[in-house]
This record gives structure tokens, C-alpha cells and sequence, in this order.
């Protein structure tokens, strides 16, 4: 074999189609039927475990990008959801079963891939290696991991704050400051709340619908890491003493110092997205809009990740890995899917395909590569490999991630399509400098065409 794949999902299946689409020999090891997880129920590949959604279509999304660009590289997984679609509005949706099956018997008839059913329990010697062992990570190939990346570098579970992007933002009823006035100016943007304003915001989250806990999860929580609402449950005074605290804080606009505030950290340097400091949380989505919309300087906010605590095994990224996801203390060993820190299905397969790629690339002694930061795929990689360790939390697709554009349409919908063009348009180029094709005869490529064809 050329290159070996140790784990089955989206990001394994993805990798072992992308090296083998470049004529090596694939071996994928995948523990189940053998072995299994509380949260999987069939013996195929790529089982979706969650929800059959894999979000939306259009181009005026980040996910729907993320998709086009997935399309021009070849995705098998993309290929296969349109086969086994079903009726999702504008959004892709699968029959989970069929797809699951259908993934499993496009790569047993592959010519190039040997499938093995066993657990695999020590990191192999055998390189290009890819580690793609998911979110749900066999506790004895953890323990291998955690000898090669040392104990403070593997993490078992998400504690994540909902994610704003930046020019959503009303900075009319914010302003600029740390705590005492140490550290920077701009480190944090402070949203401060009257008290009226605090007690409509806590008498919101108490009530608010929250997701359910999963079979495979443990409902206790770590001090560090509680859920907002599970800390205003203990009284309405809680969150002043704790996330929302206004000590240390004065508003310039009142000379005061604010009942309650929610401070937000820069999450990139272009401050084109916030994190909601200290506010994971296991509301439902449409909860967290509904519900965080009510701090004033927020009230428009568009949400580029949402929050949520649950279980999952993911590295520090930003300290282990380079940007074409190769471990920085051995360049043929690459880790793809959720155990990067990427955060969603297509996330997680997308990741997949970089890594087939490069896996591919040093079985012919070539350099990797990256796609550029205009592209959603090589923007996503590039964050995950460059935040802030000390606070890295994994990270989905959104429009925040991409380098700004030079003259931004004004209209919300025309200006992510404007992303979206110069993505594809420098995928494309990238793809030909690297002696890749681009793939139009995906389905999912679609309205990619006529941009491809502009060039």
C-alpha cells in the first residue's frame, strides 16, 4: 500500500477517494462492525450520526461555497449525497441509511482501496499515515495520540461560545476596553446591559428551549466549561459573577460602570469575528438567535457558529499542525475530520480531501499544498492551524474566515456572492498551478459553471 487511513467517516472516506483518484494504493481501516461507538447503529462508512441535513446549496452561503469548491475537487461524498437526497427546501438533506450504504460499496469496488475491519490501537509506523478516528475516538488509540501530542494537546470535549461576525455588530452600544484598563484598548468590545435590559435578557435564557442530551453523553459539566443557562438557573444574580460580570468595566458613554455587560474577544486578527466570552450553551439554534439578540449592541447579530457543549476529541491544532494539516513533528503523518477542530460534516470531509491530496503528493515526493485564504477550504485550514492555542475551540465554515473584500457590494446577498466568485475563480487557478483538474461534472458544482467558464 502507498498511503494507509486510519478511520472510516466522512474525512477517512473523502481521503481515501481523493489518493487513490491520484493512483495510489489505499488501505482504510475502519473498527466497526468489530468494534463500535455509542453513538453509531450501522456497519457503514461515513454514517451520519446527528442529523441527515448537510446545510445549504447556494452560493450566498459559506456552507454552499464550501460545497461548490468540494464539488470542483472531486468530492465523493457530494457525489453520493445527490444521489440519496431528499426533499430539504434549499438545503441538502440524505436518506442517512442509503447514503451510509452507498459510500461503503463506491469504495470496497474501488480497484486502488482495501478496506480492513479492525480496531486500530497504537498510532502505525507506516507513512503518509492519515489519523481520521472522529469526534468519538477509541479511548485506546486516544491514549497512543496523547503519548505523540502530549497530554495537554488532546481534548474530550467541546465547551464552544456562539461566534458573531463582526460587521453585524452595532458599535454604537459598545465600546473598546479591558477589565481595570490592563491589556489593550481593543482586546475586548464590551455590550453593556441597564439593569431593564438584563432582566428581559435572563427571564428569555431560563426559559429557552434547550438540545437534548445525546445517549453517549454525560450530563455533567465541568466548572470551567457550564453552560450559561446552566448557571443562571442557580439564580438571577449568577451571571453577574460570572460571564456577564461589570466589574473593573466603565462605559464612556455613561461615565458608569454597566449593570451587566457580555464581552466579546476578537476571534481573528481582522476582527471581523467575535466570540461571546463565557457564553457556551446548549440552547437550540434558533434559541440562541432569539435569545442573545436581546443584548443591545447585538440585536442585529448574524451568528457565524453557534454555541454548544458535547462530547468530542479534537487536538490543538494551531500548535500540531501545519496549514496542509501534516503533524509539524512528522511531515507524512496528516490528521483530517473533526479531530482537527473543524466543526460540521462537510467541515470534516472537506478536510478529508486536502489531506487525500497531500497524502498523495508525498507518496510522488512532492511538496504539500494549500488552497488559498480566499477559498473557504483554505481559509478554514488556516484558522484551525493559526488561532489563538491557548483558546482554540473548533471552528465551521462561515464568511468571517475569508480575507476582506477590496470593494464590498453594500447589499448582504451580493456581497457573499462577491466572495464566492473570487473563491472559485482562485480555487481554479490554484487547482491548475498544482496539476489538479477541476471536476465540473458534479451535479453540486452547478452555478459554479458559469463562473469557472468566465475565466
Amino acid at each position: 500500500m502507498d498511503v494507509l487511513i486510519v478511520g472510516g467517516g466522512l474525512a477517512g472516506c473523502e481521503a481515501a477517494w481523493q489518493a487513490a483518484r491520484q493512483g495510489c494504493r489505499v488501505t482504510l481501516v475502519e473498527m466497526r462492525p468489530s468494534a463500535t461507538t455509542p453513538a453509531h447503529k450501522t456497519p457503514y462508512l461515513a454514517e451520519l450520526v446527528c442529523s441527515n441535513s448537510l446545510k445549504a446549496l447556494s452560493l450566498d452561503s459559506a456552507s454552499g461555497l464550501l460545497k461548490g469548491e468540494m464539488g470542483l475537487l472531486g468530492s465523493l461524498l457530494l457525489e453520493v449525497a445527490w444521489e440519496c437526497r431528499v426533499p430539504a427546501g434549499g438545503a441538502l438533506a440524505v436518506d442517512r441509511e442509503l447514503f451510509a450504504r452507498r459510500v461503503t460499496e463506491r469504495l470496497e469496488a474501488h480497484s486502488l482501496i482495501r478496506l480492513e475491519r479492525e480496531e486500530v490501537r497504537e498510532i502505525p509506523s507506516h507513512r503518509p499515515l492519515v489519523v481520521a478516528t472522529g469526534p468519538l475516538t477509541a479511548p485506546a488509540f486516544s491514549q497512543s495520540l496523547s503519548r505523540l501530542l502530549g497530554e495537554g494537546y488532546l481534548y474530550f470535549y467541546d465547551a464552544i461560545s456562539p461566534i458573531v461576525l463582526g460587521d453585524s455588530i452595532d458599535y454604537e452600544k459598545a465600546f473598546f476596553a479591558s477589565r481595570y484598563g490592563k491589556g489593550g484598548d481593543e482586546d475586548y468590545l464590551n455590550c453593556p446591559l441597564t439593569e431593564e435590559e438584563y432582566d428581559k435578557f435572563y427571564e428569555a435564557l431560563v426559559v429557552a428551549e434547550k438540545v437534548p442530551l445525546r445517549e453517549f453523553e454525560d450530563p455533567r459539566f465541568f466548572s470551567g466549561c457550564m453552560p450559561v443557562e446552566e448557571l443562571a438557573y442557580q439564580g438571577r444574580e449568577t451571571l453577574l459573577y460570572g460571564p456577564m460580570k461589570p466589574v473593573g468595566l466603565r462605559d464612556p458613554g455613561t461615565g458608569k460602570r454597566p449593570f451587566a455587560v457580555v464581552q466579546l474577544r476578537r476571534e481573528n486578527r481582522e476582527g471581523t469575528l467575535w466570540n461571546l466570552v463565557g457564553f457556551q450553551t446548549r440552547l437550540k439554534w434558533p434559541e440562541q438567535r432569539r435569545v442573545f439578540r436581546l443584548i443591545p449592541a447585538l440585536e442585529e447579530a448574524e451568528f457565524a457558529r453557534f454555541g454548544s457543549i458535547h462530547r468530542n476529541t479534537y487536538i490543538n491544532s494551531p500548535r500540531l499542525l501545519e496549514p496542509s494539516l501534516a503533524f509539524k513533528g512528522d511531515m507524512e503523518l496528516f490528521f483530517a475530520g473533526q479531530i482537527t477542530g473543524v466543526e460540521g460534516y462537510m467541515e470534516s470531509a472537506a478536510s478529508g480531501i486536502l489531506v487525500g491530496i497531500n497524502a498523495a503528493r508525498v507518496v510522488r515526493g512532492e511538496e504539500p499544498v494549500v488552497p488559498p485564504a480566499t477559498t473557504m477550504l483554505g481559509a478554514l485550514v488556516r484558522y484551525i492551524t493559526s488561532a489563538d492555542p491557548e483558546d482554540f475551540q473548533p471552528m465551521n465554515a462561515n464568511f468571517g474566515l475569508l480575507p476582506s473584500l477590496t470593494s464590498p457590494p453594500k447589499r448582504k446577498k451580493e456581497r457573499k456572492m462577491a466572495y464566492s466568485e473570487r473563491a472559485v475563480k482562485d480555487l481554479v487557478s490554484w487547482m491548475e498551478e498544482v496539476g489538479l483538474v477541476p471536476c465540473l461534472r458534479s451535479r453540486v458544482v452547478g452555478e459554479l459553471e458559469s463562473l469557472v467558464g468566465e475565466r
